[in-house]
Parts: structure tokens; sequence; C-alpha cells
């Protein structure tokens, strides 16, 4: 191979400080930003946020890698990036106070089968969106959710509403009662066909 190839693969075309520096920097950017913007950018709850996510990472590319566009400033950059979230997850897994400070805290959307419209709306969060990550978790509609927690990394936990003791044991009589009826009808129709005693 060419010597030139090398170099160019492998120099950097910034000194090495600044290439640590820059993913830093933007890594605090996008945590502190993420955090004001709410948990419905990670919920990604329509088209529009994973566009936004998606071209906000294009967006801080640049930023991370500037005029550098070598193997050894790509992985530098990469690296930083890796080395520094994993010294603030271990940080914040010792202080959860400022792990909830961070992330925040779960939000209840829907509470004992009443949707909290102030909730929603806080978090702008639509009846449709709801509807529809409900569906995404097995439930038919709104009306099967006791409880909806949109959680700090955006995923929302539905709880499924379980029926009554009454509802329930309505349903075994119901069930019970339509299973008489089958045998009764199924009784008369023997008795029907049976022939006339003579």
């Amino acid at each position: 191979m060419d010597a030139t190839l090398w170099k160019d693969m492998f120099h950097l075309g910034l000194p090495l400080i600044e290439k640590v520096l820059r993913p830093v920097f933007v890594y605090v950017f996008l945590v502190v930003s993420l955090r004001l913007a709410g948990k419905r950018e990670l919920a990604q709850l329509n088209p529009f946020d994973l566009v936004v996510l998606l071209t906000l990472s294009n967006t801080v590319q640049n930023a991370i890698i500037g005029d550098d566009n070598s193997v050894t400033g790509g992985v530098v950059g990469a690296s930083t990036l890796l080395a520094v979230n994993y010294l603030v997850v271990r940080f914040l897994y010792r202080h959860e106070s400022l792990d909830r400070l961070i992330e925040g805290d779960a939000d209840v959307l829907v509470e004992d089968g009443r949707i909290r419209e102030d909730r929603l709306e806080r978090e702008l969060i639509t009846r449709a969106e709801l509807e529809t990550a409900a569906r995404k978790q097995g439930l038919d509609s709104l009306d099967d959710v006791q409880r909806a927690i949109l959680e700090p990394g955006g995923t929302i936990t539905f709880v499924a509403r379980k029926p009554t003791p009454e509802a329930t044991r309505h349903e075994e009589v119901v069930a019970r009662l339509d299973a008489l009826a089958a045998s009764v009808a199924t009784l008369r129709d023997a008795v029907a066909r049976r022939p006339a005693a003579t």
C-alpha cells in the first residue's frame, strides 16, 4: 500500500486533546438538551421525534470529529464517548439523587383507569399517541389500561385493567348459562327427532 494512504487513514488531523474534548462537550450538551426537551424525544412517539434524533446525531457529528476524517480520529472520538458515558453511568449509579435529577422521574399518564390530561399536556403526548403505544403492548384500547407510566428513559409502561371479582363471577355464570342453553337446545333437537311412541 501507498505510504500516503496510511498517513491519510491514521494521521490525526487535530491535536489529540481537541479530539478528546470535542466529544466530551457534545456529550454534555446532548445530555442536558435531551433532559430539557423532555422524555417525549426519547419515546419517539411519532416520526417527527425520530427525525429530530437522527438529524441531531448528524448535526453534532462535525462538532465531534472537526476537520479530521482519519480512522485514528474516529477511534479516539468514539472511545472518548464510550469512556465518558461509562464514567457518568458509574458515577450516577452511586449517586441516586443526582441520577434522578439528570434522568428525571417517571410520570403517571393513566391512573386507576383515568387519563391524566394535565400530564399528557405537560409531556406533549396526544391521546392518539398514547393509544398507539398501548396497542404496541397488546392492549386493544385505553379502556383496557389501569395504569400507564412514562419512564425516565422514554418508554411507556402499561398495566392492564384487571376485572373485578364480581365481573369475573358474572362472566363465569354467563358462560355456564350459555353451556346450559346449548345443552337444552341439543336435548330439544334430540326429542324432536325421536319418533312418536305408538
